[in-house]
Protein backbone atom coordinates (compact mmCIF):
# COMPACT_ATOMS: atom_id res chain seq x y z
CA UNK A 1 0.00 0.00 0.00
CA UNK A 2 1.40 3.92 -0.54
CA UNK A 3 2.93 5.49 2.31
CA UNK A 4 0.21 7.53 2.55
CA UNK A 5 -2.64 5.02 3.50
CA UNK A 6 -0.22 4.07 6.43
CA UNK A 7 0.00 7.66 7.46
CA UNK A 8 -3.99 8.11 7.42
CA UNK A 9 -3.98 5.10 9.93
CA UNK A 10 -1.56 6.73 12.32
CA UNK A 11 -2.81 10.22 12.67
CA UNK A 12 -6.50 8.04 12.47
CA UNK A 13 -5.25 7.50 16.37
CA UNK A 14 -3.04 9.91 16.98
CA UNK A 15 -3.57 13.41 15.19
CA UNK A 16 -0.70 15.40 14.69
CA UNK A 17 -2.91 18.57 15.75
CA UNK A 18 -2.71 16.87 19.65
CA UNK A 19 1.45 17.64 19.11
CA UNK A 20 2.91 20.39 21.11
CA UNK A 21 4.11 23.31 19.47
CA UNK A 22 8.06 22.24 19.52
CA UNK A 23 7.63 18.85 18.48
CA UNK A 24 8.00 17.17 15.07
CA UNK A 25 5.45 14.56 14.05
CA UNK A 26 4.95 13.29 10.74
CA UNK A 27 6.66 11.98 7.67
CA UNK A 28 10.18 12.69 7.99
CA UNK A 29 12.04 11.28 5.50
CA UNK A 30 10.33 9.71 2.29
CA UNK A 31 7.50 10.55 -0.08
CA UNK A 32 3.89 9.50 0.50
CA UNK A 33 3.69 8.39 -2.57
CA UNK A 34 5.91 5.32 -2.10
CA UNK A 35 5.00 1.58 -2.03
CA UNK A 36 5.21 0.03 1.80
CA UNK A 37 4.89 -3.66 2.24
CA UNK A 38 6.52 -4.12 5.63
CA UNK A 39 6.83 -1.75 8.43
CA UNK A 40 8.92 -1.91 11.21
CA UNK A 41 7.90 0.34 14.52
CA UNK A 42 10.83 1.31 16.93
CA UNK A 43 11.21 3.99 19.93
CA UNK A 44 14.33 5.87 18.18
CA UNK A 45 15.71 6.04 14.82
CA UNK A 46 18.95 4.68 15.57
CA UNK A 47 21.49 3.23 13.41
CA UNK A 48 21.18 -0.14 15.13
CA UNK A 49 17.11 0.23 14.01
CA UNK A 50 17.85 1.00 10.52
CA UNK A 51 20.13 -1.68 10.10
CA UNK A 52 17.68 -4.03 11.80
CA UNK A 53 14.92 -2.07 9.45
CA UNK A 54 17.17 -2.82 6.24
CA UNK A 55 17.75 -6.65 6.88
CA UNK A 56 14.04 -7.68 7.63
CA UNK A 57 12.85 -5.59 4.42
CA UNK A 58 11.21 -2.82 6.00
CA UNK A 59 10.02 0.04 3.47
CA UNK A 60 9.20 2.20 6.24
CA UNK A 61 9.98 2.86 10.28
CA UNK A 62 7.04 4.10 12.55
CA UNK A 63 8.90 5.46 15.42
CA UNK A 64 7.75 7.56 19.07
CA UNK A 65 10.70 10.25 18.99
CA UNK A 66 11.56 12.17 15.86
CA UNK A 67 14.83 11.69 14.10
CA UNK A 68 14.76 15.43 13.11
CA UNK A 69 13.72 17.97 15.62
CA UNK A 70 15.13 21.35 13.63
CA UNK A 71 16.52 22.53 10.49
CA UNK A 72 19.36 20.74 9.07
CA UNK A 73 22.14 22.35 8.23
CA UNK A 74 24.63 19.80 6.92
CA UNK A 75 24.49 16.38 5.96
CA UNK A 76 28.15 14.77 6.98
CA UNK A 77 28.17 11.67 6.45
CA UNK A 78 31.08 11.26 8.22
CA UNK A 79 28.96 11.86 11.34
CA UNK A 80 26.03 10.26 13.27
CA UNK A 81 22.98 11.57 11.99
CA UNK A 82 24.67 12.13 8.29
CA UNK A 83 24.99 8.33 8.06
CA UNK A 84 21.38 7.49 9.51
CA UNK A 85 20.24 9.72 6.71
CA UNK A 86 22.57 8.27 4.20
CA UNK A 87 21.62 4.82 4.76
CA UNK A 88 17.83 5.51 5.12
CA UNK A 89 17.70 7.21 1.51
CA UNK A 90 19.70 4.99 0.01
CA UNK A 91 17.49 1.82 0.90
CA UNK A 92 14.39 4.00 0.18
CA UNK A 93 13.01 3.89 3.79
CA UNK A 94 10.48 5.86 4.66
CA UNK A 95 10.12 6.98 8.64
CA UNK A 96 7.13 8.54 10.37
CA UNK A 97 7.00 9.68 13.88
CA UNK A 98 4.23 10.16 16.11
CA UNK A 99 5.65 12.15 19.18
CA UNK A 100 3.61 14.66 22.05
CA UNK A 101 0.45 13.73 19.23
CA UNK A 102 0.70 9.87 20.82
CA UNK A 103 1.99 10.37 24.27
CA UNK A 104 -1.66 12.47 24.49
CA UNK A 105 -4.11 10.59 21.92
CA UNK A 106 -6.20 8.59 23.66
CA UNK A 107 -4.99 4.35 23.46
CA UNK A 108 -1.02 5.79 23.24
CA UNK A 109 1.86 6.03 25.18
CA UNK A 110 -0.12 6.91 28.62
CA UNK A 111 -3.10 4.99 28.06
CA UNK A 112 -0.36 1.79 27.67
CA UNK A 113 1.88 2.85 30.54
CA UNK A 114 -1.33 2.88 32.79
CA UNK A 115 -2.55 -0.56 31.75
CA UNK A 116 0.89 -1.61 31.88
CA UNK A 117 1.18 -0.59 35.69
CA UNK A 118 -2.40 -1.95 36.46
CA UNK A 119 -4.22 1.37 36.41
CA UNK A 120 -7.96 1.12 36.30
CA UNK A 121 -10.69 4.11 36.25
CA UNK A 122 -8.24 6.52 34.35
CA UNK A 123 -8.93 9.36 33.05
CA UNK A 124 -6.36 11.80 31.29
CA UNK A 125 -4.03 14.30 33.88
CA UNK A 126 -2.77 17.05 32.68
CA UNK A 127 -4.84 19.62 30.18
CA UNK A 128 -2.71 19.89 26.50
CA UNK A 129 -5.93 22.12 25.15
CA UNK A 130 -8.56 23.35 26.80
CA UNK A 131 -11.10 23.55 23.72
CA UNK A 132 -10.51 19.38 23.10
CA UNK A 133 -10.33 18.54 26.86
CA UNK A 134 -6.80 16.57 25.34
CA UNK A 135 -4.51 15.55 28.46
CA UNK A 136 -0.89 14.50 28.24
CA UNK A 137 -0.19 12.05 31.26
CA UNK A 138 -3.01 9.78 33.25
CA UNK A 139 -4.27 9.70 36.89
CA UNK A 140 -6.07 6.17 37.77
CA UNK A 141 -6.24 3.83 40.56
CA UNK A 142 -5.20 0.49 41.87
CA UNK A 143 -7.41 -2.33 42.49
CA UNK A 144 -6.35 -2.57 45.93
CA UNK A 145 -3.66 -0.11 47.95
CA UNK A 146 -0.57 -1.48 48.96
CA UNK A 147 2.64 -0.74 50.33
CA UNK A 148 5.02 2.01 48.02
CA UNK A 149 7.53 -0.84 47.88
CA UNK A 150 5.62 -3.41 46.24
CA UNK A 151 3.63 -0.94 43.74
CA UNK A 152 7.28 -0.51 42.75
CA UNK A 153 7.80 -3.86 42.75
CA UNK A 154 4.73 -4.13 40.21
CA UNK A 155 5.74 -1.11 37.99
CA UNK A 156 9.54 -2.24 37.53
CA UNK A 157 7.64 -6.13 36.37
CA UNK A 158 5.28 -4.31 34.31
CA UNK A 159 7.69 -1.98 32.19
CA UNK A 160 10.33 -4.99 32.48
CA UNK A 161 12.60 -2.65 33.65
CA UNK A 162 16.31 -2.77 34.83
CA UNK A 163 16.14 -0.40 37.51
CA UNK A 164 13.68 1.85 39.02
CA UNK A 165 14.35 4.57 41.47
CA UNK A 166 11.63 6.01 44.22
CA UNK A 167 11.44 8.76 46.37
CA UNK A 168 9.53 7.96 49.85
CA UNK A 169 7.15 11.51 50.01
CA UNK A 170 4.63 10.19 52.43
CA UNK A 171 3.99 7.24 54.58
CA UNK A 172 0.37 6.40 53.08
CA UNK A 173 -0.54 2.92 50.81
CA UNK A 174 -0.59 3.30 47.51
CA UNK A 175 -4.24 3.57 46.27
CA UNK A 176 -4.56 6.94 43.52
CA UNK A 177 -1.13 7.07 40.79
CA UNK A 178 -0.62 9.69 38.24
CA UNK A 179 1.53 9.32 35.80
CA UNK A 180 3.30 10.60 32.49
CA UNK A 181 5.65 8.80 30.19
CA UNK A 182 9.37 10.02 29.32
CA UNK A 183 10.58 12.84 31.42
CA UNK A 184 7.49 14.47 33.04
CA UNK A 185 8.83 16.15 36.35
CA UNK A 186 7.73 19.21 35.91
CA UNK A 187 4.24 17.89 36.39
CA UNK A 188 5.12 16.87 40.41
CA UNK A 189 3.35 19.69 41.57
CA UNK A 190 0.03 18.93 39.94
CA UNK A 191 0.04 15.06 40.73
CA UNK A 192 0.33 16.39 44.26
CA UNK A 193 -2.82 18.81 43.52
CA UNK A 194 -4.87 16.19 42.48
CA UNK A 195 -3.84 13.74 45.47
CA UNK A 196 -2.17 10.97 44.16
CA UNK A 197 -0.29 9.17 46.40
CA UNK A 198 2.47 8.58 44.29
CA UNK A 199 3.86 9.87 40.71
CA UNK A 200 5.16 7.71 37.88
CA UNK A 201 7.81 9.14 35.52
CA UNK A 202 11.04 8.79 34.39
CA UNK A 203 14.65 11.20 34.04
CA UNK A 204 13.86 12.82 37.57
CA UNK A 205 16.65 14.92 38.67
CA UNK A 206 17.78 15.63 42.20
CA UNK A 207 15.76 18.66 43.35
CA UNK A 208 13.05 17.25 41.47
CA UNK A 209 13.13 14.63 44.00
CA UNK A 210 12.86 17.32 46.99
CA UNK A 211 10.49 18.86 45.52
CA UNK A 212 8.15 15.57 46.03
CA UNK A 213 9.23 15.49 49.28
CA UNK A 214 8.86 18.88 50.01
CA UNK A 215 4.91 18.46 48.63
CA UNK A 216 4.42 14.98 50.23
CA UNK A 217 3.84 13.05 46.85
CA UNK A 218 5.73 9.58 46.23
CA UNK A 219 7.97 9.63 43.00
CA UNK A 220 8.52 6.61 40.71
CA UNK A 221 11.84 6.92 38.29
CA UNK A 222 11.22 4.14 35.78
CA UNK A 223 13.12 5.91 33.42
CA UNK A 224 12.62 7.58 29.92
CA UNK A 225 12.74 4.01 27.84
CA UNK A 226 11.08 1.86 30.22
CA UNK A 227 7.75 4.01 30.49
CA UNK A 228 7.53 4.44 26.55
CA UNK A 229 8.83 1.58 24.81
CA UNK A 230 6.12 -0.64 25.70
CA UNK A 231 3.53 1.57 23.29
CA UNK A 232 5.81 0.00 20.38
CA UNK A 233 4.28 -3.32 20.41
CA UNK A 234 0.82 -1.61 20.38
CA UNK A 235 1.61 0.19 17.92
CA UNK A 236 2.21 -2.28 15.70
CA UNK A 237 -0.72 -4.35 16.61
CA UNK A 238 -2.64 -1.67 15.94
CA UNK A 239 -1.12 -1.11 12.58
CA UNK A 240 -2.05 -4.80 11.78
CA UNK A 241 -5.51 -4.65 12.72
CA UNK A 242 -6.34 -1.02 10.38
CA UNK A 243 -4.42 -3.25 7.43
CA UNK A 244 -6.64 -5.89 8.45
CA UNK A 245 -9.29 -3.99 8.30
CA UNK A 246 -8.50 -2.04 4.98
CA UNK A 247 -7.79 -6.30 3.40
CA UNK A 248 -4.41 -4.69 3.02
CA UNK A 249 -1.04 -6.98 2.73
CA UNK A 250 1.08 -5.37 5.29
CA UNK A 251 3.59 -7.16 7.92
CA UNK A 252 4.32 -4.92 10.70
CA UNK A 253 7.66 -5.63 12.66
CA UNK A 254 8.84 -4.62 16.12
CA UNK A 255 12.23 -3.96 17.22
CA UNK A 256 14.50 -6.20 18.78
CA UNK A 257 18.26 -4.23 18.96
CA UNK A 258 17.25 -1.42 21.16
CA UNK A 259 17.68 -1.05 24.63
CA UNK A 260 17.94 1.72 27.79
CA UNK A 261 21.10 3.72 27.24
CA UNK A 262 21.33 3.46 31.09
CA UNK A 263 23.54 0.19 32.67
CA UNK A 264 23.84 -0.39 36.14
CA UNK A 265 26.20 -1.96 38.50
Amino acid sequence: MKCQVIVDMLERLAPKRLAEEWDNPGLLVGSFRQEVRKVYVCLDVSLPAAEEAIACGADMIVAHHPMIFKGIRQVRTDLYDGRLLQLLLSHNIAVYAAHTNLDIAQGGVNDVLAAAVGLERVEGFAVTDEASGACIGRIGYLPEAKALEKFVQQVKEGLQADCVRFVRGNDRMVRKVALCSGAGAEFIGKAAFKGADVYLTGDVKYHDAQKAVQQEISLIDAGHFATEFPVVAVLADYLRQEAAALKKPLEVVTDTVSADFFEYV
